[in-house]
């Protein structure tokens, strides 16, 4: 079976966002339409105050979590901001496997599993045809986590110290494989 569903996990801190973001660039520049979603935190004066989501196409952009959110389910310091992770989240995926060649999520987390929405985002893109390349958070053991863990048509990459400059290249060149084939039938 051709594995058209890449998962990116590791420790926090250790760059899944940046080689998500380095995969989602260089298919842009190979000539791919690139949709999803991807997070980015956000400091105030050095401290981390929340996470931002941006949708990779419309470039729209929202509040996944702040420490100054006042309601909605707490992970830590922060509030998840359920609104805009399905305005502007799980909207970008699901427009992602309608229009995009690939689909990208950054990331799969305790925070986006909040939210049925999203949940229910991450099973069309799943169960679409097209590539699927999402971070995932490595200590998540949701029983969605755990589904798109054991597909048959997924594969899991640890991204370390060792190789977070250069992992980036290998899903390119999985994805591009994939495509040449699914183009052939």
């Amino acid at each position: 079976m051709q594995k058209h569903i890449i998962l990116i996990t590791g420790r926090s801190g250790v760059g899944k966002t940046t080689v998500i973001t380095k995969v989602a660039e260089a298919l842009k520049a190979k000539g791919y339409k690139v949709g999803g979603m991807t997070t980015k935190e956000k400091r105030e004066h050095g401290n981390r105050v929340g996470f931002q989501i941006y949708d990779l196409e419309t470039q729209r952009q929202g509040w996944l979590s702040h420490i100054n959110q006042q309601n909605g389910p707490r992970i830590g310091k922060y509030r998840v901001n359920i609104n805009d992770l399905e305005h502007v989240g799980a909207n970008a995926i699901q427009n992602a496997v309608k229009t995009a060649d690939v689909t990208i999520v950054d990331e799969i987390g305790p925070m986006e599993l909040f939210s049925q929405t999203f949940r229910q985002a991450i099973l069309q893109a799943m169960d679409s045809d097209k590539p699927l390349v999402a971070t995932i958070h490595h200590k998540a053991t949701d029983s969605l986590v755990r589904k798109i863990k054991t597909r048959q048509d997924a594969e899991l990459f640890e991204v370390t110290i060792e190789n977070r400059n250069t992992l980036h290249n290998l899903i390119i060149a999985k994805i591009t494989k994939f495509n040449k084939i699914r183009e052939k039938k």
